[in-house]
């Protein structure tokens, strides 16, 4: 069976990339991760944060009060909290390159401009195979648009983008009004693929307490679903690369993201829980499974239904759920 693919223009021998996690942090496990079959190892990202001069010195402003509450002693982490700093990392995907064979792509994750655009060089120049934006933010400030802040991210990925000569994945949040026009505008700012989706960890609230902790919830399957629609969505209208993270733990899993026309999956809790064995287990699974429904290639598979070719299409819009409603009985 044939699953080669090619994803931000590298050709892959399969789908499934190791996604960023602290699996990449150790050398003996990302040789694991190559020995079980990952098509790619991408890096846990470094934050912009670590890099900007400005945020560096904000740090240091709020470290010298860090002691007047338990609030303030919080918002924002210590520096030793951080993996690797931005000589470490450089110095990390060097090791890393040196260890494997498959592409490794490095990961950068930030909101607002900064000391992107040198340190990307420098990745560039380390031997990362392609670089993953991570656009994480969450927008508080009332006077900022939805607009505006698609300018902004648009900006930023124009200013790392355009002068690499190494391909550029950007990972976006699903909590954009317009998100088939703003992927076009982020492939015209230099983009040569999309990452579907980041996941926010949610603060929760211990109201005993009074405090703001961190919430997490691990991944599963039923996370999948938001990723299916908005692939099976852009895939007819984007020409770059569409990568699916989140939600992917199963074979099944596996060829529903591939239907709805993702070119790779980016694995990661999987990973954590099972180990690297789990990338064979399901290259080797989605192989049976194509096979067994007589496909000979995965291509053939890819985007079959998307929001152009499933029989339904009106499944995706709003149709399915005014279905859903009306014909809700509680029973």
């Amino acid at each position: 069976m044939d699953l080669t693919t090619t994803y931000l223009g590298i050709p892959l021998p399969h789908p499934f990339i190791a996604g960023a996690s602290p699996l990449s942090d150790d050398l003996d496990t990302v040789r694991r991760l190559e020995d079980a079959g990952a098509a790619a190892i991408t890096l846990r990202s470094l934050f912009v944060e670590q890099l900007d001069a400005e945020g560096l010195a904000t740090h240091r402003a709020m470290d010298s009060i860090a002691g007047a509450s338990a609030e303030a002693a919080t918002y924002l982490p210590d520096p030793d909290d951080f993996r690797l700093g931005p000589d470490a990392y450089l110095d990390h995907l060097r090791r890393v390159k040196a260890h494997v064979a498959i592409p490794v792509i490095a990961s950068l994750n930030g909101c607002r401009a900064g000391g992107w655009l040198d340190y990307a060089r420098k990745i560039a120049a380390a031997g990362a195979d392609a670089l993953e934006v991570n656009l994480y933010d969450v927008v508080t400030d009332p006077e900022r648009s939805s607009a505006g802040v698609e300018e902004e991210q648009r900006k930023i990925v124009a200013s790392v983008a355009q002068p690499l000569d190494i391909p550029v994945a950007v990972k976006l949040s699903p909590f954009y009004t317009g998100l088939p026009a703003f992927a076009r505008h982020l492939q015209r700012a230099g983009a040569a693929g999309i990452v579907l989706f980041n996941r926010f960890f949610e603060p929760d609230l211990d109201i005993e307490a009074l405090e703001v902790t961190p919430g997490h919830t691990p991944s599963h399957s039923g996370l999948l679903l938001l990723r299916l629609r908005w692939l099976a969505i852009l895939r007819p209208t984007f020409t770059g690369s569409l990568a699916a993270t989140g939600g992917v733990h199963t074979v099944d899993d596996a060829v529903k993201a591939i239907m709805a026309g993702a070119d790779a999956i980016q694995l990661v809790t999987c990973l954590l829980r099972g180990g690297p064995a789990r990338l064979t287990e399901l290259r080797d699974g989605l192989a049976r499974w194509l096979e067994a429904h007589d496909y000979d290639h995965l291509s053939q598979a890819r985007g079959s239904m998307d929001l152009a070719h499933c029989p339904h299409p009106a499944a995706y819009r709003r149709a399915q759920y005014m279905r859903l409603l009306q014909t809700w009985s509680g029973e």
